[in-house]
């Protein structure tokens, strides 16, 4: 049975059971750019070695078999961004250089077939399955193929804590959800746990929720309504339930 746990205060989840993996999402190399049209700079080149380094300390602690991307590792939509050309060859040859890596593209991922060097395992959008977990984006619905599962892995929707009084105010967080498996998988009966991982890029958060936008996902837009939730800091700490999930996605 695979077993998941935190990386303390980071951004980022082990999933362990014959071989170690290491999760990580939404990246969003060459951000920057769109920040900078909106007259916000800040600094060329310095958030991808940032990255880089960061991601590289966590492998060297953990030691995983793999490092799992759960897509958006470039920020262009549709298209690929001047900077992203250079950065994103960059951060997977740098990052396979400690351990195998796995790409799930994401919504933002259009085309970055043009930059993974051929030592990168790169699959299909819909996801992948390891054991009783599926690990996917989150921005499309799951095949019916995946209904077996018992866990979803997801990024995409970049959960941020907004409460003004709070000390943790726009701060990312984890987010647990426990629902019925029939509201993703209709042909199926049981619990699914979906797991939230918040963006491992650290620029994106808020102080304001109007200032902050969010994506949206086909799984959490099919549960109507959310019986079962934990909101959790990076540190580990368990700041609410599915009372305030509002505030969160």
């Amino acid at each position: 049975m695979l077993q998941t746990r935190i990386v303390p205060s980071k951004p980022a989840l082990i999933l362990e059971g014959e071989k170690k993996n290491l999760i990580i999402t939404d990246i969003h190399i060459g951000f920057e750019s769109t920040m900078a049209s909106n007259e916000i700079f800040i600094g060329k080149n310095s958030t991808i070695n940032e990255t880089i380094s960061e991601i590289s300390e966590i492998i060297d602690s953990e030691n995983p078999d793999s490092v799992i991307l759960l897509g958006d590792v470039k920020s262009s939509v549709k298209s690929i961004g001047k900077s992203e050309w250079d950065e994103v060859p960059k951060f997977f040859e740098e990052i396979r250089k400690k351990c195998d890596v796995v790409l799930i593209p994401g919504n933002h991922d259009a085309n970055i077939q043009r930059l993974v060097p051929d030592n990168i395992s790169m699959i299909s959008s819909t996801g992948m399955v390891e054991e009783n977990v599926l690990l996917t984006h989150g921005h499309t619905m799951p095949s019916e193929n995946f209904s077996h599962v018992d866990k979803i892995i997801m990024g995409h929707l970049h959960p941020v804590f907004f409460q003004e009084d709070s000390v943790v105010n726009g701060q990312r967080v984890w987010v647990s959800i426990k629902t019925e498996k029939e509201k993703i998988f209709p042909n199926k009966s049981g619990e699914l746990e979906i797991t939230i991982v918040p963006s491992f890029n650290k620029y994106f958060y808020a102080t304001h929720r109007k200032r902050y936008k969010k994506s949206i996902s086909p799984i959490i837009d099919r549960i109507d309504s959310i019986s079962n939730a934990r909101i959790i800091t990076l540190d580990g700490t368990i700041i609410g339930n599915e009372s305030i999930i509002d505030q969160v996605l």
